[in-house]
């Protein structure tokens, strides 16, 4: 490993450890990476800065985990040995816990099928980021943005989420959807990991929100990019996506369709595969199988330094757009083996209020706080 930060690397890197993570003297730091170039750079970086400020980093590089893949077994014990702080620079995914998911970690009334989850926002004893295909370039542009401003949006569109009964996204290029909100809470990744219990993506930028179950209906078109079980892609022609009762029932288009439907398809016979191995609980195959079509998630990208280039990490956080995901939410009550966000570009976006008011809050793609 380098003994000095790259130059290029280290001003966001300490901006993440001190005032993203605000990480302290003393605390034990675990960064979770893979032996990719990129990535591996990028957690270099946060491993110095940490050391500089005098907290005690570990670093555990395992090879690429995708979707439907395990974690290694080094990286789960590395979680339940009690960090302060973890980081997770992974090419793709930090990997699926089996334990988690053959007997799932209780908090109170909650299950979590990932210990990383349960540590996060069950026991709330870690503070967390992580940064799915994160690259040099993308971590030099989006780290160092104005803090104060996207806080203030993201809470604006969180209270939104926490507030309404539901919301309205369209969009000129087909999308037409309802969506349910009532009973679900909204999330702020607005950069200020600095909690126990707090959390999100390197770079930040959204607000979203886990729809309510069986709400959201209509049309989706996605455009823009997409991401599927072994990567993000760009997409050509338009995925349309028809949406009943909260779940996809059908999909159209051209060739990223088809990589769409692989990809449910692959979460489908996953869960399958991991009931008939007794890798889940008994009666969960079939709900982690039918929320592979499910619509777990609504954010609405709120970082000024982030374009469309088929990384969805950052992708997703651009202004102008919104993104919508096939697969497991994040209120925990909809698991699945898959997560696909896919990107709805210059929406127009109307939440509805209680007694029926609505408040437009980005037409054409533009932000109308």
């Amino acid at each position: 490993m380098k003994e000095h930060l790259d130059s290029r690397l280290s001003v966001p890197a300490r901006t993440t450890c001190s005032e993203v993570l605000n990480i302290q003297s003393g605390e034990r730091v675990l960064i979770i990476t893979n032996p990719v170039q990129e990535v591996l750079s990028v957690s270099q970086a946060l491993y110095l800065a940490a050391a500089e400020i005098g907290a005690d980093p570990v670093m555990i590089v395992q090879p690429v985990k995708t979707q439907l893949d395990y974690a290694d077994p080094s990286v789960l014990a590395a979680l339940k040995s009690g960090p302060a702080v973890v980081c997770s620079i992974s090419a793709e995914k930090i990997g699926k816990d089996p334990v988690g998911l053959k007997t799932p970690y209780r908090y109170e009334d909650r299950e979590f099928d990932h210990i990383f989850d349960y540590l996060l926002n069950g026991t709330k004893s870690i503070r967390a980021l992580w940064a799915p295909g994160i690259h040099e370039d993308m971590f030099c542009r989006t780290v160092g943005i104005d803090y104060t401003r996207l806080k203030r949006e993201c809470a604006f569109i969180s209270d939104l989420f926490n507030r309404a009964e539901g919301m309205k996204v369209r969009c000129k290029g087909g999308t037409d959807l309802y969506i349910g909100l009532r009973g679900r809470e909204g999330e702020a990744d607005d950069g200020n990991f600095s909690f126990p219990g707090s959390g999100g993506n390197l770079p930040a930028g959204e607000s979203f929100a886990s729809p309510e179950l069986g709400s959201v209906s209509g049309t989706i078109v996605f455009r823009g990019s997409i991401s599927l079980n072994r990567g993000d892609i760009l997409i050509e022609e338009p995925i349309i996506v028809q949406v009943e009762e909260g779940f996809v029932v059908s999909v159209a288009g051209g060739r990223e369709a088809g990589l769409l439907e692989e990809t449910i398809a692959a979460g489908e016979s996953g869960a399958e595969r991991l009931a008939a191995e007794g890798a889940l609980p008994p009666g969960m195959g079939e709900v982690y199988r039918r929320n592979a079509r499910s619509i777990g998630e609504i954010g609405i990208g709120l970082n000024p330094a982030a374009r469309v280039t088929g990384n969805m990490l950052e992708d997703e956080k651009a202004y102008r757009t919104c993104h919508l995901a096939v697969g497991a939410n994040y209120a925990e009550d909809a698991p699945a083996l898959i997560h696909c966000d896919g990107l709805v570009l210059e929406p127009t976006i109307r939440f509805i209020l209680p007694g029926g008011e609505e408040k437009l809050v980005m037409e054409d793609g533009v932000l109308n706080l």
